[in-house]
Order: C-alpha cells, then sequence, then structure tokens
C-alpha cells in the first residue's frame, strides 16, 4: 500500500483518506478494488464537475466545497472523490484541512471510530459529508461580519470612505461560493435514492439532513448577496451624492469669481477714461463694489437655495 494512503479499520469497515492522489494509489485501488479506470481517472482530474456514479458493486460520488485560501485572499474551490462499498470507504481530495482533522480525530478516538464507522459505510459517508458542509457556516459568519464592517463604514456619513473595492471583492467571495454550493443542491438529494446496498433507508432522514444543511447554505447566500448588492447601491449614492455637493460648491466659488474677474480685468486695462478710475478713493469704491457683488450674489444663491 502507498505511503499516501492513510488508514482507519473499525470492525469490518475501511476507511481509506488520500490526500493528493497520484498514479500510484490510483493504480493500487485499480488493482485492489477494480474500480472502472474512468472513475480513477477523474481522481487525477484537476476539474471535474460534481456526480454520482453507480455500480453494482460501489458509488462514486464527486463534491466540491468552499475553503478560504489565505494566499489568493479569496474562496476557493476544493474537490472530494469518494468512493463508497459494501465495506469500505475511501476519501481523495488535494488536502481539505476539515476531511484531514476529522479523519485524525477519527483515528485518534475510539469513541469516535465507534460513532461515525460502528454502523457501516453509509453512515461513515453521512458523517463525512454532514460535517464537510458544516464547515461551510463559519465561512459564512466571517464573510457576514466583513459585510457588518463594511456596512458601518458605508453609513459613517460624517466621513465616507469609497468603499468599492472591498465590496467588490466580497461580492467575487459570495458569487464564488454560491457557484460551488448551487450544483451540490442536485447532487446531495441524489443519495436517497441511489444503491440501497450501501447507503440503506434508514440514512434517508439523515441525508434529508445533509440537504437542509445545503438548503441553508444556499438560503444565506443569497441573503448575503442582496445585502452586498444594496450595500453597493448605497456606496455608490453616497459618494455620488458627496461628489455633486463638490462640484456646487466648486460651482457657486466659479460663478462669483466670473464678475469679479472681469472687473479686475476690466481695469487692469491701460487706457484712459475708465471710471472713478482718476478719484482719489478709486481703490476704495472698486473694493466695495467687489464685496458688493459678492454679497448679492450669496443672497440670489441662498435665496434660490442654491447653498
Amino acid at each position: 500500500m502507498p505511503d499516501t494512503i492513510n488508514t482507519i479499520k473499525q470492525d469490518t469497515l475501511t476507511w481509506h483518506n488520500i490526500v493528493k492522489p497520484t498514479k500510484k494509489t490510483t493504480e493500487f485501488l485499480s488493482k485492489k478494488y477494480k474500480f472502472h479506470h474512468l472513475d480513477l481517472e477523474d481522481c487525477l482530474s484537476k476539474i471535474q464537475r460534481p456526480k454520482i456514479d453507480e455500480y453494482d458493486r460501489y458509488i462514486f460520488i464527486v463534491l466540491h466545497f468552499p475553503y478560504y485560501d489565505k494566499v489568493t485572499d479569496s474562496i476557493q474551490t476544493d474537490e472530494l472523490d469518494i468512493f463508497v462499498g459494501g465495506s469500505y470507504v475511501i476519501s481523495l481530495s488535494p488536502g481539505n484541512k476539515v476531511l484531514s482533522n476529522l479523519f485524525n480525530k477519527v483515528k485518534r478516538s475510539k469513541k469516535l471510530r465507534e460513532k461515525y464507522m460502528g454502523a457501516g459505510s453509509g453512515y461513515l459517508l453521512y458523517y463525512i459529508i454532514n460535517d464537510m458542509f458544516g464547515a461551510c457556516f463559519p465561512l459564512l459568519d466571517s464573510i457576514s461580519e466583513e459585510i457588518n464592517d463594511i456596512e458601518s463604514i458605508v453609513f459613517e456619513m460624517e466621513n465616507p470612505k469609497d468603499m468599492l473595492k472591498d465590496i467588490l471583492y466580497l461580492k467575487k467571495d459570495i458569487i464564488s461560493f454560491r457557484r460551488i454550493i448551487i450544483p451540490q443542491r442536485i447532487i446531495v438529494p441524489q443519495l436517497e435514492h441511489k444503491n440501497k446496498k450501501f447507503l440503506s433507508g434508514e440514512l434517508d432522514i439523515y441525508f434529508d439532513d445533509v440537504v437542509d444543511k445545503v438548503e441553508k447554505i444556499y438560503n444565506n447566500l443569497e441573503t448575503l448577496s442582496e445585502i452586498i448588492n444594496t450595500l453597493n447601491d448605497t456606496n455608490e449614492s453616497i459618494l455620488s451624492h458627496n461628489t455633486n455637493n463638490v462640484i456646487k460648491i466648486l460651482t457657486i466659488f466659479s460663478v462669483i469669481m466670473l464678475p469679479l474677474t472681469f472687473i479686475t480685468g476690466f481695469y487692469g486695462m491701460n487706457v484712459q477714461g475708465l471710471p472713478v478710475a482718476n478719484h482719489p478713493l478709486a481703490t476704495v469704491i472698486i473694493s466695495a463694489g467687489l464685496v458688493g457683488v459678492v454679497v448679492l450674489m450669496l443672497i440670489f444663491f441662498r435665496s434660490k437655495r442654491w447653498m
């Protein structure tokens, strides 16, 4: 058996957990369990759509789960491939932390081994999928907290900030999350109707619980999507309003300066005969006229409620 295959045995049930499957591990699975070569090729493929393939001897399941990638600072997809037979469950992933932590906990605890593996492969499959989808809720909570932080900043009217970049990044994460979850809404309910040799009728209520989890995740994503879209609209409205206020002030300033510029330019001409140009108090008179123009224009703008 290749070193990359970790194994737990409980009574007659075996759980193999394979991290980053290679050609060597798939060859081992092919010889020992006689899996279809197309299924093994799917395990090595980087991109495989979620699905369930049913055979006489086993069921092959492909599911996708979201996780937060610190390197890209975004939500990415982890693929989980599962073979389920009468006496075994084989999980293959690129290194999903939730699955690895679950496997290690079951391996260390006799009580958990009896709980997860004591009732057959179907129950073990349920526990694995249930825990994997359960791990999506902390990710949803994290997105919800980010939305709350953005909301408090967007509605900070005294010192508004442009949150467009943060909003768009969060919208991208929600879209990626939804893109991952939507196919699972179709795949997970199918488990209730698959080979009863491995998934007994008693498991229907358990898989119903998983379906409920998937629906709750999807509904929460829909709500978060609506909230972030509303925040985006609000952010744009506030920024547009503030921009309009700035433009209004600059426009008023420019309109006030226009007659003043005309008057000073007029008296700046080097010609004879300008009104009151030779008067001893010409500077005072012209300055008073400039101030009067400013006051009159301010009164006019105020009467029109433009300021």
